[in-house]
């Protein structure tokens, strides 16, 4: 296999336009920690882009970032902490989850890797995702051709904005080289409300209540009966935990809490969890580090209506061995199977339970070439799909069958699930 590493946007374009004379498909990634995600591709050559790496611009007044693609996350998040400031869609650090250990820095994800597979972390439900921090882009497309889109302020987006088009578009559209991002300012502090003991379903009930109180509650997930037992906190314990994080200056959210207990005071015991324990809890939660278990043992993760989700998760376990965990209020489903990916079973009840989508976050690569890795799309949408990828990608020689089997035609991800989420 041949690995190029370019070191500038005149570097990928060559790369790109040698893989069009050479009808020769590219493998495009970063430091390869969400490598394990998709269909496995066999693709004679790859472009590793870890060399197109730094902040190239940074304003805190203006709340702007942009940096080359390659550029880490860990970088960029130590960047911002210096000047209170944060990405405030959490993206996701899949290192733990494909084997890797807490320790490990050096290849936690880059930005570019962030915007390509759009997953964001438990603010979601207040901040958005991570293609609604995206002011624009800098590419270099299937055909060979240089692009831009958008660019430092929401305003400069006009027309199509192609930037958001990238975000969940897995690396078969385009490749990035530079991303401007806006940025947040980060909270004084956290507190975590713990409720004890409840099922599922009270679960959802009291994250409901609270997401739709004055609270401004920035996160909220449920770990059921033994989960509790695999994330980095003083919480840990046998019983179920539903968790209510809130953020900002520290009066305000003293305040908040207190009216979430007094909203909350009869749906279980009740205590805090301070900011020290907090953010390392949310991190696990984020980064599925329940279910990091040095295994390939298939992880799905599910998005659908969160009063729907519980339902669906007790079905299933009627069928096939099955743990999960739930974040988003509910609406994001982490699914740890014991035996096989059992895409159809868990397909056919999402459906019954009004529908959503699922990805195969980790297995096999036996199973993720023989299983349908992200949600199937109807007819219609995979027509507007296969035509965005000829645009973009006539030959198919970006990440080809990544998202799609036996077929060069990339999924409109990002619309599909900021549609399923909402």
């Amino acid at each position: 296999m041949t690995t190029f590493m370019p070191f500038s946007q005149t570097d990928v374009l060559d790369a790109v336009k040698w893989a069009l004379s050479e009808d020769a498909p590219l493998e495009i990634f970063g430091h390869g920690s969400r490598r394990g995600i998709g269909r496995p591709m066999q693709c004679e050559h790859a472009l590793d882009l870890s060399g197109l790496s730094g902040v190239t611009l940074y304003e805190p007044e203006e709340l702007v970032l942009s940096a080359k693609a390659g550029t880490p996350l860990i970088d960029i998040e130590r960047l911002l902490a210096k000047h209170r400031q944060e990405l405030a869609f959490e993206p996701m650090n899949c290192t733990r989850l494909f084997g890797g250990t807490p320790t490990q820095t050096d290849k936690t994800g880059t930005i570019g890797g962030a915007l390509a597979t759009n997953l964001s972390g438990p603010r979601r439900l207040r901040a958005g995702a991570v293609r609604d921090h995206v002011l624009g882009v800098n590419a270099v497309s299937g055909r060979g051709e240089l692009f831009k889109s958008g660019g430092r302020v929401v305003k400069n987006v006009t027309g199509y904005d192609l930037s958001k088009l990238m975000a969940g578009s897995w690396g078969t559209l385009a490749v990035v080289t530079d991303i401007t991002v806006k940025v947040l300012p980060a909270a004084e502090t956290q507190t975590t409300l713990v409720i004890r003991g409840l099922t599922d379903e009270l679960a959802t009930a009291a994250m409901a209540l609270a997401l739709g109180s004055s609270a401004e509650v920035s996160a909220a997930a449920h770990l059921p009966y033994g989960v509790t037992q695999r994330v980095a906190s003083d919480m840990r314990g046998d019983d179920a935990a539903t968790l209510l994080r809130v953020e900002g200056f520290g009066p305000s959210v003293a305040y908040r809490v207190d009216t979430l207990k007094r909203l909350l005071e009869n749906a279980g015991p009740l205590s805090e969890v301070g900011a020290q324990f907090s953010k390392p809890l949310w991190r696990d939660i984020r980064d599925c580090v329940p279910f990091a278990d040095g295994t390939e043992r298939p992880v799905w993760r599910v998005s659908m209506a969160p009063s729907e989700a519980h339902k669906m998760v007790l079905a299933l376990r009627m069928e096939t061995g099955a743990d999960a965990y739930y974040d988003w209020q509910g609406g994001l489903v982490w699914l740890r199977m014991e035996a096989e990916p059992e895409a159809e079973t868990l397909r056919r009840l999402i459906a019954d339970f009004g529908g959503g989508h699922a990805t195969l976050m980790r297995a096999s690569p036996a199973w993720r070439a023989a299983v349908p890795v992200f949600e199937p799309q109807p007819a219609p949408l995979a027509a507007l799909a296969a035509r965005l990828k000829a645009e973009f990608d006539p030959k198919g020689i970006l990440s080809p069958g990544r998202m799609v089997s036996g077929a060069p035609s990339a999924k409109v991800a990002a619309t599909e699930e900021e549609r399923s989420e909402s």
